[in-house]
């Protein structure tokens, strides 16, 4: 089994309005954006300096409908053998393992809840992600899940996740929040049912790291997002704000700092 099967390699936005998602992003996290240059096909790329960090993409049309949205990526050294543990573990596929020219393979499947993400094959190494907390880049990666116990059965099964802590919120009537790591390592996410009432089915979000939390903030409703909560300090002593971005896809921002 490869080193990095399991962990999470690469972050996509599909929006409704690319050029002003560009700016958005480049304004509050600090990135800088180019185009792919893949051919007949309008990606851009966004850099933390010279680190790439995620892909942006207008909707296509056969997701005419869906909401803008943020997808994390999922490293398989296997895509086809994951695709069906996937859907042995009671998971969907919902595009069947294809090729992205020149780079990789990838698919699209769902836990058994519904909560969407992506798989990625590549023969080289993919790209190498810098420690958690380095400013730019994914942070943590969070599931609000149908069911803790249902989705981390199916998780662990698929991917060889490890539990690292149970963290206890049951006086805010939350449950347990229970942050996971890939075979033992540092943890990279965490995971809690999701909240009765809840306006969101169950789904996948994604912090990203920035240097000011109160700054950033101001950033987001300036350019013309909105905070949904927070901010809020996390164990660790981290700060966190939950995010909409102006075209309404959900996305959030973590910082060691106020």
């Amino acid at each position: 089994m490869h080193k990095d099967y399991g962990k999470f390699c690469w972050y996509e936005l599909m929006t409704t309005d690319l050029p002003a998602a560009e700016r958005f992003y480049g304004s509050v996290v600090g990135w800088s954006t180019r185009d792919s240059g893949m051919p007949g096909m309008d990606y851009t790329l966004a850099y933390a300096g010279e680190n790439q960090v995620a892909g942006m993409m207008t909707l296509p049309a056969e997701a005419q409908g869906m909401p803008p949205s943020w997808i994390g990526y999922i490293f398989t050294d296997d895509i086809e053998a994951t695709a069906r543990d996937i859907a042995a573990n009671g998971g969907l596929i919902h595009r069947q393992p294809e090729d992205i020219p020149g780079i990789g393979r990838f698919a699209v499947a769902a836990d058994p809840h519904g909560a969407v993400f992506s798989l990625f094959f590549t023969e080289d190494q993919g790209p190498q992600q810098p420690a958690m907390m380095t400013p730019g880049h994914v942070g943590w990666n969070e599931l609000m899940a149908g069911d803790l116990d249902t989705a981390w059965d199916f998780y662990s099964r698929t991917f060889g996740w490890t539990k690292d802590q149970a963290i206890d919120m049951s006086e805010g009537g939350m449950g347990t929040y229970q942050t996971f790591a890939v075979r033992g390592g540092e943890a990279i996410g965490g995971m809690m049912t999701n909240p009765p009432g809840s306006p969101a089915p169950p789904n996948w979000g994604y912090y990203f790291v920035v240097e000011g939390l109160d700054a950033a903030g101001k950033r987001v409703t300036d350019g013309g997002g909105s905070i949904v909560m927070g901010p809020m300090e996390v164990p660790g002593g981290a700060w966190i704000l939950n995010c909409l971005d102006p075209q309404g896809a959900y996305f959030s921002l973590v910082s060691t700092t106020r």
